[in-house]
């Protein structure tokens, strides 16, 4: 390397003042910065504003300031507040705090503030202040903003002020009409959120948005007392209470639509709470799912939402003119999505009547097929290629490097992370690559900040960062092997594909070696203190105490043992064994009834979000980490096979696996 080179890398180093992760953890600030934290989280102001002193000069003194203004942010003078925003122009916590000042400046109708401020708001990801931001821009220029607040407004799953606000006036203004309220009303009683549906109802018929609580506790009794409804209101309130009900009684709900409120409804209720019904229908693996939804008269009534269930529906019943219509009418933005566009490219391919029609199908398949994901692997497969590790982009350069090593973004948030303050961490560190500039990072910058990460261990940094890159793909940064050394020796003695546990290991914990989720789950595999307990003794491993299950070794051996465990019960399938691993056993029994079908629509069937988004990132993981330690071409198919009832109906299950 050149001097001016290794000069540039020193000079880096040398302006933030961190040589090392080692290094960083021994500031001395640091315990000021860490009782600073506690104090914010306790909101305790005057201890906040006694330490604020001792942390300047520190790497994160932008946080420490930030706790402290934040927590008397509603009393502070607007002068103040812009003294902060300018001390720290250009950094995470600028605009943290100005997307604080935004929201408070908001529920106090303070618009002129609101518009001087807004212009110089960089993240612009928090939906409360771009539905502020609609609102004064329909008072100030009129604008027509109703398709925009409408999306917002329906993507959130509770109610906030903001969106809210924005929604009273559009409909004040007659930019946004009943139903378009009732639509919200309907989207959150169908999530179960009883609150933002009876905020949508008081928009649009105050007197009646008490009757939201009655229908959300007891819809069937609701129904029950009545046996008409004249008002258009008053049917749209049916409507409610039948999706209520079919969240636990589809069927029912289907008997009172069709003999009783099918001929008081409109065509666009009717056909909302049959695609409702069909959903949840659907979500339970029922057979008649796919009939409810066939009531549906015209598709473009439907959101989203109820449209993929459809297509989930159509697919277990291999009924591919169905999955076609119902893709064809998804928004434009959902058609994009690979999985839509994979049985897009299926269902025309089934129906297809000439030539045109298939070709259509290849071509959208070579439009998604990549390494990238799971049904961009089997686009790949289907135009009759194999998935194999793709070539390495060319070597970042020293002064690429550079640039990454002295942002001053990243390396705040690497110091947070290595004192113990991941979630502060994570958050500059996105903002940094993804928000900080106008459609984040370019590739080779976004190459660059990974490998940063990937020097100092932080793995989930290294993997998310290098996941956004568009156009060139590191297999190295993206699918990181640490600890290879135990995996695959662990693997390899109990006679378990080590691909298979890097895949699992890269969607559970990313690596981070002391994760620690929600429920309770620990360490690389994420294992749960009574499952480990459990495991231990399965495998022979004595004198197992619950606080070893972040020691390294000790993690790998109990989530692989109990891994092998799930996959022989489970006769060998991954999809299958995947899903049990995430949302236990009984679940995946449970699923796997009724027809024989090809794992990818069995898996796109499971009603879970989360365990189905699971089991296809981990089956692509799985293969990527395959193409790796093989060097050689890989099959997902191949790993996916078939699900269906035991091979053995008869075949003893193991009831004890928790």
């Amino acid at each position: 390397m050149k001097f001016t080179q290794i000069l540039t890398l020193v000079c880096a180093m040398a302006a933030t003042g961190l040589w090392s992760t080692q290094a960083q953890a021994q500031n001395k600030g640091d315990d000021v910065i860490l009782e600073m934290h506690q104090a914010f989280r306790k909101g305790d102001k005057t201890r906040l504003s006694a330490l604020l002193p001792q942390t300047r000069g520190h790497v994160l003194e932008p946080l420490a300031a930030y706790w402290e203004m934040r927590t008397r942010l509603d009393v502070a003078p607007a002068s103040e507040i812009r003294s902060f925003l300018t001390s720290y122009a250009g950094s995470y916590y600028e605009d943290r705090l100005r997307t604080d000042w935004l929201l408070q400046l908001g529920k106090r109708r303070d618009w002129a503030t609101f518009t001087t401020e807004y212009p110089r708001y960089r993240m612009r990801d928090d939906r409360e202040v771009r539905c502020y931001a609609l609102a004064t821009e329909a008072m100030n220029s009129k604008a027509n903003v109703a398709e925009e607040a409408k999306r917002l407004w329906y993507a959130l799953r509770e109610a906030d002020e903001g969106c809210t606000y924005v929604a009273e006036h559009l409909h004040s203004g007659k930019q946004i009409n009943g139903l378009d309220l009732w639509r919200k009303a309907r989207l959150a009683m169908d999530a179960n959120r009883p609150r933002p549906a009876q905020a949508a109802v008081d928009i649009e018929a105050p007197r009646l948005a008490e009757q939201v609580a009655l229908i959300h506790s007891d819809p069937e009794r609701y129904l029950d007392k009545r046996i008409i409804a004249i008002t258009r209101n008053r049917k749209e309130l049916a409507v409610l209470a039948l999706i209520r009900l079919a969240a636990s009684k589809p069927d029912k709900a289907a008997e009172l639509l069709d003999k009783r409120w099918s001929i008081q409804l409109s065509q666009e209720e009717r056909n909302w709470t049959w695609g409702v019904i069909g959903k949840q229908a659907a979500q339970k693996l029922q057979e008649n799912a796919s009939g409810y939804f066939a009531k549906v008269q015209k598709d473009s009534d439907l959101n989203d939402d109820l449209l993929a269930w459809k297509v989930r529906a159509a697919l277990r019943q291999g009924q591919w003119r169905q999955v076609l219509t119902a893709t064809q009418a998804m928004s434009p933005e959902s058609q994009k999505d690979p999985a839509w566009v994979y049985w897009r490219a299926r269902a025309l391919s089934a129906t297809a009547q000439d030539d045109v029609q298939r070709q259509e199908a290849q071509g959208l398949l070579r439009g998604i097929a990549s390494v990238k994901g799971f049904y961009e692997q089997l686009a790949l497969e289907d135009l009759g290629l194999t998935i194999n590790a793709p070539e390495r982009p060319s070597v970042l350069s020293p002064a690429e490097k550079a640039a990454a090593l002295i942002n001053p973004g990243l390396q705040r948030a690497l110091y947070a992370i290595a004192i113990g303050l991941r979630p502060e961490g994570n958050r500059e560190w996105n903002y940094s690559t993804n928000l900080h500039s106008p459609g984040g990072m370019s590739d080779r910058e976004l190459l660059a900040a990974a490998d940063l990460a990937c020097q100092r261990q932080v793995w989930d940094r290294c993997i998310n960062t290098s996941d956004r890159t568009k156009d060139v793909i590191d297999f190295d940064q993206r699918f990181p092997m640490p600890l290879r050394d135990i995996v695959v020796r662990r693997a390899g003695d109990i006679k378990l594909d080590p691909a298979y546990v890097y895949g699992l290991i890269r969607q559970e914990s990313r690596f981070i070696m002391d994760a620690r989720s929600h429920v309770g789950a620990s360490g690389l595999m994420q294992v749960m203190p009574a499952t480990a307990k459990w495991t231990a003794k399965k495998i022979g491993l004595t004198n197992f105490t619950p606080e070893q299950i972040t020691d390294r070794e000790i993690n790998v051996a109990i989530g692989t043992g109990y891994l092998k465990l799930v996959l022989d019960d489970f006769e060998g399938s991954m999809p299958m064994a995947t899903a049990a691993y995430n949302a236990g056993p009984s679940r995946p029994r449970n699923w796997r009834k009724g027809p024989v079908l090809e794992a990818a629509i069995w898996a796109e069937n499971i009603p879970f979000l989360e365990t189905r988004d699971y089991v296809k990132k981990v089956l692509s993981n799985t293969t990527n980490y395959a193409a790796i330690l093989t060097r050689q071409p890989q099959s997902l198919k191949a790993r996916l096979g078939s699900v269906g009832p035991r091979n053995a109906p008869n075949a003893e299950v193991n009831q004890d696996l928790p």
